[in-house]
């Protein structure tokens, strides 16, 4: 009898049942062999159609195979970074207007307005008063003072540039940080379904050789005991890979269960690092070591504004003298400020020196500060190469050599099957928590290098 899937499709088909929708009635014309693969086909490439738009090409469509990808997509995204990129912007924006003169100020005077002069009654409208002056002063700062104010701007506008910088740093570090929380949960997880999978073997050995009289019930439970433990550990490697897909999201200005594609392999970690040469990168190059050093620049020049303070101001003035029924005049006005209190001027010298010092003082205690951040992390990165190191090439490769050995006892058909079962679980599970411990170094020592970049800037 033929068995392949024209064939069924006729018989169906000559029994009155149409299978694929579309199809004229069999009871006028019985197609032949051909033309039923033509429609299978027809229906094949149909499904496939409505497969592409499922929410697993969705998916793969989505954001979050790589940290470099989420790091692009969170500059435009990210909420917090586009309000420090407006604040930034608003700042520099006042540069063009430091410095510039103060707006010109414009009087009218009424002169006699009870018109004594004249005999007449009090009036307030111009030209029914004695005289009418119109005056347009312009206030004039001392030397100097408009070109410290527009750099006072400047040092303003490089302090926020600075400080710019020193939050995308951080949100990068912060997007790579978590994406690495989610490769590790998504490693975790296959690590997690391969060992179900062998249990799952082991447990099904155990109820064939207990069946079979070879085996004890004890074996069994073992086994059947491993196999739920690794179920209820999943369960919590899938509860930490949804919490970091939610901030990683969150970072991106995403809701928290958007899709995020399943994550690639990161790239290798670098094999050697200068510590001397990044520690002077972070002393020269990290923003907040240059938003403190502008600020003590910001500090020198408040300081030196406050010496000019000493210095008067000006104004010049120009009026327009209209008497009623007289002859019109006009009139040139200097005016300078008299710098009288001169207590006022030395407090606020003292106190400009003393913010000139806390300046100084806040720059080297931002550069000592991030040197020893630097150092904390060059350590971890140390310590977690070296784990990864002595893992990768020594216990593994151990704990795989004993589980052989057990898998091939087992296979041997060993007396004491219950030794035999309990070496074989034992030995699983050390192979599974040395690749745990693996991917545990493994991880540690990529966030180390995050946490390095973010001190240093991009590592090579």
């Amino acid at each position: 009898m033929d068995t392949s899937f024209a064939a069924w499709t006729e018989r169906r088909c000559g029994a009155g049942i149409l299978p694929v929708s579309g199809m004229t009635a069999c009871a006028t014309r019985r197609p032949t062999r051909a033309a039923w693969r033509r429609v299978c086909v027809a229906a094949l490439l149909s499904l496939g159609v409505s497969l592409g738009a499922s929410p697993l090409a969705a998916a793969q469509d989505s954001p979050g195979a790589s940290a470099e990808g989420l790091v692009a997509l969170a500059r435009t995204a990210n909420p917090a970074f586009a309000a420090e990129r407006h604040q930034t912007q608003a700042v520099r924006e006042r540069v063009g207007a430091a410095g510039a003169l103060p707006d010109p100020r414009f009087q009218v005077e009424l002169m006699d307005v009870t018109n004594t002069m004249r005999g007449g009654n009090t009036a307030l409208l111009p030209g029914e008063v004695g005289e009418t002056r119109y005056r347009v002063v312009q206030p004039l700062p001392g030397w100097g003072k408009r070109a410290l104010e527009r750099d006072a701007a400047r040092t303003a506008a490089a302090r926020a540039e600075a400080g710019q910088d020193a939050a995308w740093r951080t949100l990068e570090a912060q997007v790579r940080a978590v994406w690495l929380r989610y490769w590790q949960a998504d490693r975790e997880a296959r690590l997690n379904g391969a060992q179900q999978r062998l249990l799952k073997s082991v447990e099904e050995s155990a109820l064939a050789r207990y069946r079979n009289g070879i085996g004890s019930q004890q074996a069994v439970l073992q086994a059947q005991r491993a196999h739920a433990a690794e179920r209820l550990a999943a369960l919590s490697i899938a509860q930490r890979r949804e919490g970091a897909a939610a901030a990683l999201n969150a970072l991106l200005g995403r809701t928290p269960d958007a899709p995020l594609a399943l994550p690639d392999d990161p790239p290798p970690l670098p094999a050697k690092l200068d510590f001397p040469s990044l520690v002077e990168r972070v002393r020269q190059a990290h923003p907040e070591a240059r938003a403190e050093a502008v600020g003590v620049e910001a500090a020198r020049i408040e300081r030196e504004r406050t010496r000019r303070e000493r210095q008067p101001d000006y104004a010049v003035g120009l009026t327009y003298n209209r008497p009623r029924g007289g002859q019109e005049s006009w009139d040139l006005m200097f005016e300078v400020m008299i710098p009288l209190q001169q207590g006022v001027r030395d407090a606020r010298e003292r106190e400009t020196a003393a913010l000139s010092l806390a300046a100084d003082a806040r720059r080297l205690a931002t550069e000592t500060r991030l040197a020893g951040e630097l150092g904390t992390a060059w350590s971890a990165w140390q310590s977690a190469t070296d784990r990864l190191r002595l893992v990768r090439t020594s216990l593994l490769p151990q704990a795989r050599a004993g589980r052989d050995a057990a898998r091939a006892a087992l296979a041997a058909g060993a007396p004491s099957s219950t030794d035999v079962f309990e070496a074989v679980l034992m030995t699983e599970r050390q192979v599974l928590d040395t690749e745990f411990a693996l991917l545990q170094a493994e991880a540690e020592a990529r966030l180390a290098v995050v946490e390095i970049g973010r001190l240093s800037g991009e590592i090579e």
